[in-house]
């Protein structure tokens, strides 16, 4: 059987969860208000968040979300007000009738749910829930947006604390950056390499670092995925990124090292074409050696 063209197909989806979620009517689950700003409520929840957390976590233009909060505070369903520990951060939070909207809102969408289901027979419902649990998990994967940035930054800097961290509970004996072997923040940077930032909606979930040690060769270092997102594909897409930026740069080789402790990064090397290799280096932390012929771009 020939596969759907994925575009078409992913048209096709879209079209029927938002008919079946009633994504288009005005009246989003039959509560008085569209789905724009029943889903804010609900993301604004009996916590209340910050409104530049709210921008980054629904991908909202400022303005936008600025109407859909003024509506709601017409409704008399949030207030929003500076926060007491910053006065320059804008919160919004749910008042009385609005932390009843969103239980009531919760009760609809769960009855919602319950009618997709209850027309399939048992093993359909199962093959239902297993594919909602993939093409959210799919979904959020394209999601991340990996860039360049500078190691200076605070997220790239972040990325490598939590980085270090891993490894300080991971590893047997622990791990010290002070004992490692060098690595300054400007090589790194260009032209003496590059750091990447992965980031789901902004925030940073992930990193990858380039050395180009000179004779073709480059050295892959810091990659590091957030526990929270594992399971997306995230450290391959960083792998494959930065073997593409090496090559580009003009290395014909990238090498690594890394710790028996780290298991799934090493399956990760192997399958993606890493050789081991003895040890090219003295790094202290190192018991595992590996490296890779890149493919000529031109060919």
């Amino acid at each position: 059987m020939p596969t759907a063209d994925p575009v078409a197909q992913l048209r096709s989806l879209h079209r029927i969860v938002t008919e079946r979620a009633g994504a288009l009517q005005a009246r989003f689950l039959g509560l008085d208000r569209p789905y724009g700003e029943s889903r804010v409520l609900w993301e604004v929840g009996l916590a209340g968040a910050e409104v530049r957390e709210l921008r980054r976590r629904l991908a909202l233009d400022s303005g936008y979300l600025s109407r859909l909060l003024r509506s709601l505070e017409a409704a008399g369903l949030v207030v929003v007000g500076r926060s007491g520990a910053d006065g320059r951060v804008r919160v919004a939070q749910l008042t009385a009738a609005g932390r009843r909207e969103q239980q009531e809102l919760d009760r609809r969408s769960d009855r919602l749910a319950v009618s997709i289901l209850d027309p399939l027979e048992p093993e359909q419902r199962e093959q239902l829930a297993a594919a909602a649990a993939t093409v959210e998990r799919l979904l959020t994967a394209s999601l991340v947006e990996i860039a360049i940035a500078d190691p200076r930054t605070a997220d790239a800097r972040w990325c490598i604390r939590r980085y270090f961290e891993e490894l300080v509970a991971r590893f047997e004996r622990g791990f010290d950056p002070a004992a490692s072997n060098p690595l300054e923040e400007d090589e790194l940077a260009p032209p003496h390499g590059l750091f990447l930032v992965a980031r789901l909606r902004g925030k940073p979930v992930g990193c990858g670092a380039l050395r180009h040690r000179g004779g073709g060769h480059t050295d892959v270092k810091r990659m590091w995925v957030d526990p929270t997102v594992r399971g997306l594909g995230l450290g391959r897409r960083l792998l494959r990124e930065l073997e593409g930026r090496a090559s580009a740069a003009g290395a014909s080789v990238v090498q690594l090292e890394t710790n028996g402790a780290l298991l799934e990064a090493i399956e990760l090397y192997r399958s993606a074409g890493y050789e081991e290799v003895p040890a090219f280096n003295d790094e202290p932390y190192g018991e595992h050696w590996f490296r890779k012929h890149l493919a000529d771009p031109e060919s």
